[in-house]
Order: C-alpha cells, then sequence, then structure tokens
C-alpha cells in the first residue's frame, strides 16, 4: 500500500516541479490569442519580427543617425527628453526599436549579446539609414552597445552607454571589486543576478516564486532609487504619456523581463577587455555617461572600465541617479560629445 503512495506522491512532486520550472508559452503579437500588431516591424532573415518608431528629422536629411537601445521593461515607445530644437539643430534621426520579446518585437529564445547587435544591423539595413550609425544604449540596452562594439565595429560612427548594465563576472574585472560592488546592492538583487548566471534553468521559478523577494524593481523596492530619482519619479507620474510603456511585456514577462536578465548575466563570448578602439583616428567615439548617485549601477566598475579602456571617455554625473536620462539638461551634452558638435 505504501509503494503506490510513494510513487503517485514522487509523480505528483515531480509535476509540480516541471511546471514551477517551465515557463509559459509567450503572446506572440499577431498570433491568435496574442496582443495586435500596431506598429512597422522589419523581417528579420531568421524571420523574426522588430518592431520600430522612428523621429527627429527624415533620414533623407539627416547628417546624423542614431539607434536607441532601451533598457529592461521598456520598449521602442520610450521618450527621451531632447528638445525638438536641439534634433532640428543637430539634423538627427532617431530609431527606437524594440528588443527582443519586448512590446511587438517576436522572441528570440536564442538572444545573446551578439545577437542583439546582429539585430541593430539588419535593422539598419532593411531601413537603409546608411553604412554608419550611432547606437545609445540605455540602463540594460547598454550590454548589445558593447556587441555593436565587439561585431559590427566597421558600421558605428559613435557610441554611448547611458548608465549602462555591468556583468559581475566579467572576467576582467578584479574579484574585490566585483565582490564588493555586488555586496552594495540589496540582497534579492545579488541573488537574483546570480540565480541568472549561475543557473539560468531556475530563473523563471525564481522570479515566479512567493517565498523570497527577487528583483528589487519589479517588486516595488523603492530603497534603490537616490533622491534624484525619486524627484524624478514623482514628476513622470503627474505627467503619464500615453501608457505604451506598459505594453513592454506584453508577450510575457519570461522573454521580455527574465530573458533579458538571462542574456546580460550568461557567459559571454569576449570579455570589454578584448575589445580595440573603434576609432584609432578619432573619427568617432565612445562614452559611459554614469550618475554619481546611481544606487541600481555601481559607478566604480564603468569607472574601472574606462580606465582600462581610455578610448571609453567616462562622464560622471555629480548628485544624478540611474534616471539621468529623463532630465532634458543632461541631453544637449549627450548629443554634442557623441556628435562631436
Amino acid at each position: 500500500m505504501l509503494v503506490p503512495i510513494a510513487v503517485a506522491f514522487t509523480v505528483g512532486l515531480l509535476g509540480y516541479a516541471y511546471q514551477a520550472l517551465k515557463p509559459p508559452p509567450p503572446k506572440i503579437c499577431g498570433s491568435p490569442g496574442g496582443p495586435p500588431v500596431t506598429s512597422p516591424r522589419v523581417k528579420l532573415s531568421d524571420g523574426r519580427h522588430l518592431a520600430y518608431r522612428e523621429t527627429g528629422v527624415s533620414k533623407e536629411v539627416a547628417k546624423h543617425k542614431i539607434i536607441i537601445i532601451h533598457g529592461f521593461d521598456s520598449s521602442k515607445d520610450l521618450h527621451l527628453p531632447i528638445s525638438q530644437e536641439l534634433i532640428e539643430e543637430f539634423k538627427i534621426y532617431f530609431l527606437f526599436f524594440d528588443r527582443p520579446g519586448y512590446g511587438e518585437s517576436d522572441p528570440n529564445p536564442s538572444r545573446s549579446v551578439k545577437s542583439e547587435a546582429y539585430d541593430v544591423q539588419e535593422l539598419a539595413d532593411k531601413l537603409q539609414i546608411g553604412p554608419k550609425f550611432y547606437v545609445i544604449g540605455i540602463s540594460m540596452g547598454a550590454y548589445p552597445v558593447y556587441g555593436c562594439l565587439k561585431y559590427i565595429t566597421d558600421r558605428l560612427s559613435g557610441a554611448a552607454l547611458l548608465v549602462p548594465f555591468v556583468h559581475y563576472w566579467w572576467p576582467c574585472l578584479p574579484a574585490s571589486l566585483s565582490t564588493e560592488s555586488l555586496k552594495r546592492l540589496p540582497l534579492q538583487d545579488q541573488m537574483t543576478f546570480r540565480v541568472a548566471h549561475y543557473t539560468p534553468w531556475l530563473f523563471y521559478w525564481w522570479m515566479t516564486q512567493k517565498w523570497f523577494p527577487s528583483l528589487s524593481i519589479m517588486s516595488g523596492n523603492m530603497a534603490i532609487f537616490c533622491p534624484q530619482d525619486m524627484e524624478i519619479l514623482a514628476k513622470l507620474s503627474e505627467s503619464p504619456r500615453d501608457g505604451q510603456e506598459s505594453k513592454s511585456p506584453q508577450q510575457g514577462v519570461y522573454e521580455s523581463l527574465h530573458r533579458d536578465i538571462m542574456t546580460g548575466y550568461a557567459k559571454w563570448e569576449f570579455d570589454p577587455m578584448d575589445l580595440s578602439n573603434p576609432f584609432p583616428d578619432n573619427e568617432g567615439s565612445v562614452h559611459i555617461w554614469q550618475g554619481g548617485e546611481d544606487r541600481i549601477i555601481p559607478s566604480r566598475v564603468n569607472r574601472y572600465i574606462s580606465e582600462k579602456l581610455p578610448w571609453i571617455q567616462y562622464h560622471e554625473v555629480p548628485e544624478a541617479g540611474h534616471l539621468l536620462i529623463f532630465e532634458s539638461k543632461h541631453w544637449e551634452t549627450i548629443l554634442s560629445a557623441l556628435l562631436h558638435r
């Protein structure tokens, strides 16, 4: 009698574990039961679609073409407070797009730092924006910029990494620096990034279980924001836009938010120290912009990267936090440096 009960219990336990570890399938835009396609999209060579948004001056008259790579839980509908006067003065064409799994872009189960770089290149070619362009990566959107600096260097006019993502397991980082920087984060974030790096097959379970808090930014832990960030959040809440940002995980959190973290913290095919100066003749430039009071991204790591790669120009904004991109006063400086104005 006990044997059948034990077998049934074991089978039930295994079934529960399987369901807990297995993420649900994504609700792909345009598929039966999925969200509608409302934005222009291009079809990539592997059959996936990328949704995009064009702003600024037309690409036919633009002097500078910039591809914006959004961050975590964001989308192509990200609003950046760049004045129309500045856009027209510099003659800038902006191309925003939903990264794989976000918004209306198809998921990519094989997503990697390399694949995201080639997505940028293929998007640029499909839209015929020209042989050269700039890339700006914001927060988590910085790891695709590192991919661009590695894999499509010949296509770049310049690059900027704004409040950029850091990987605590980059081989180039001294153990003391990576360990101390990671320990400065809330414990729940330390655990989340460790699970993503060491046991990605457990990541869906970790992000959905109720016993322990997971990622601060998703669990409402406001302690990760400095006072300046809190002021910006208050201003943003007073003037909400059209709700487009809420569409970023509409195809499912696993293929958007979860896979973004897993991709960023996976083992990369290269180390940042392997990168060569893409502009040895100073025909372009690479920049890191870091908030001095950023509690989400440790400034010490980005400062170290720029010290070891002196061709990366490091800019630390005193008293600014992780949300400095939402202050219009910074954009003229950022764009002037990138575009050599």
